[in-house]
């Protein structure tokens, strides 16, 4: 027979191979398949020194055999592969690993937190009992957990200021009302906040918030839309009347703290600022509305980021008496010492009332700095200013890399605003040559109805407001008989068609970014507030 290397994977393809090749040899005829013997008897001269040896395959014989063996276990190959497959159709497939769940990950307590109702510790919820002492209770209790949820149930529950604690869910059923007690007597005094030196209304200690914390991780304010009332109206007639030695709280105050969620309830009347979010991190505000009378309301904020980082306020209606979102980060010397800034905040998705001061607002009070703040999708109505920076010499620090975005601004009397003089200090020794950096700030799809006047910026020759943009801005104007488009010390480009006619500080580009006139005109002055 002849010698064939016959290189196979398995038994069943060797199998396969050596039918091939018997085959083969079958067709080549009585001289390939002769026996030993018969190739001895025909010439045992030549093979005295072997008992046998193959007989001679002519080499059209031998390139015929290559190629059939070839062909064979090329069949037997595809044959094995595709047998295989079929059977692994019925093999049931790996599972996926489960990545384990965020709660998992968060630690057993969000795993299985103790759940504990306010009734379980005294509360009655008719309005006008006391309930401090019950919440006192359930937060210490979950406190010994290491965690857990506070139900608030339908009904009115009066208290005055206590304190959360961290992995703390607390969550106000449909119909649940937290009341805060009006007597100022019992608000406990604090601090003044390192940042601003002393109270902000009045030297010395200031009043706590209803709800406090500071120093936690992982807390959770949340529910089917329960509300937190300060019943500020006491408060507000006090403070007109000056009859307050102490700065007032806020409604909601958290500080130093982390992984904040707040979410699906309502924040209303509050004394001073509504939420008041200091020195904290990782904070999303989520789905809340926040109320006060649009006059008569002092100092209402709605959402205070203050020397905050990573914070998301979306989908809210805030209607109050103050700005309805403030960013700050210090007050003058107070806030350099400090030296925290606000950075990376996303407002966005957010209808904004303010009768009294601005839909969205930054500073006067920051000295920590700004950055890195996005405002898109808002609409602002029936307010007094749009979307507004202010700070003044003193301040320090800097305004920087601030975009807006698809703003809509209805019955608005200033709808864009930068202002560099607003002159509010804690005491004498702030440093006039402290002055901040303002620019890299972007306008960009402004559109809107009855605006006075759409845009005043007032740079100074200390403080110049520098790279400003403006993009794709429509605005309708009430009065076409002034200039309303006003600039003071400010360079800055208008890319494409805007509306109304920018003033002639500003560099002019087409949409393809071109250069169609400089400007040389930055340092001129146009400010007019008689209107």
């Amino acid at each position: 027979m002849a010698e064939i290397a016959v290189g196979v994977s398995s038994p069943r393809a060797s199998v396969a191979a050596a039918a091939a090749a018997a085959a083969v040899l079958a067709s080549a005829g009585p001289a390939v398949l002769s026996s030993p013997r018969a190739a001895l008897s025909r010439g045992t001269h030549q093979f005295h020194h072997r008992r046998w040896a193959p007989p001679t395959i002519s080499p059209s014989y031998r390139a015929y055999l290559v190629a059939l063996w070839l062909v064979g276990f090329v069949l037997v190959f595809l044959w094995q592969n595709t047998s295989m497959g079929r059977l692994r159709l019925y093999n049931r497939p790996p599972m996926p690993k489960r990545a384990p769940s965020a709660a998992a990950s968060m630690g057993q307590w969000v795993a299985s937190p103790p759940v504990y109702d306010l009734k379980e510790f005294g509360g009655i919820g008719d309005g006008r009992t006391l309930n401090t002492a019950a919440f006192e209770a359930a937060v210490a209790a979950i406190s010994e957990r290491g965690g857990g949820r506070l139900t608030v149930p339908a009904g009115r529950w009066l208290t005055a200021p206590f304190n959360l604690t961290s992995h703390m869910t607390l969550f106000l059923a449909a119909g649940a009302e937290i009341l805060g007690v009006q007597d100022e007597r019992y608000w406990p005094l604090m601090s003044p906040l390192p940042s601003y030196g002393y109270g902000r209304e009045h030297k010395g200690p200031r009043y706590g918030s209803l709800i406090h914390g500071q120093d936690l991780k992982d807390v959770i304010i949340t529910g089917h839309n329960g509300t937190i009332n300060g019943q500020g109206q006491s408060w507000w007639i006090k403070f007109r009347k000056k009859l307050l030695n102490h700065t007032r709280g806020p409604l909601v105050q958290l500080m130093r703290s982390s992984n904040i969620t707040i979410s699906d309830i309502t924040l209303r009347d509050s004394p001073f600022w509504t939420l008041h979010l200091y020195d904290c991190k990782d904070v999303t505000v989520s789905g809340t509305t926040i109320l006060a009378p649009i006059a008569g309301a002092p100092n209402t904020d709605g959402i205070d980021p203050d020397s905050c980082e990573n914070v998301m306020i979306e989908n809210c209606y805030i209607s109050v008496g103050d700005d309805g979102v403030a960013i700050k980060s210090g007050w003058d010397q107070y806030g350099i010492a400090y030296g925290r800034p606000s950075t990376n905040i996303t407002i966005r998705n957010v209808i904004i009332r303010s009768m009294v001061s601005a839909g969205v607002s930054i500073g006067s009070e920051m000295s920590g700095g700004v950055s890195n703040v996005l405002v898109e999708n808002v609409h602002i109505w029936s307010s007094r200013r749009g979307v507004r920076i202010k700070t003044a010499p003193g301040r320090g620090a800097y305004v920087n890399n601030i975009v807006y975005r698809n703003i809509t601004l209805e019955n608005v009397r200033v709808g864009i605003v930068i202002k560099t003089d607003y002159n509010e200090h804690p005491d004498e020794r702030f440093d006039p040559k402290a002055v901040p950096v303002v620019g890299n700030i972007s306008y960009t799809s402004i559109h809107g109805q009855r605006v006075r006047v759409p845009v005043r910026i007032q740079g100074s020759a200390e403080i110049p407001v520098r790279n400003v943009t403006f993009h794709d801005m429509s605005v309708g104007i009430l009065d076409k008989k002034h200039h309303v488009f006003q600039c003071s010390f400010v360079q800055g480009q208008v890319i494409g068609y805007v509306f109304p006619v920018p003033c002639k500080n500003l560099d002019l580009y087409n949409e393809r970014r071109e250069m169609v006139k400089q400007s040389t005109l930055q340092n001129i002055s146009d400010i007019d507030y008689s209107f």
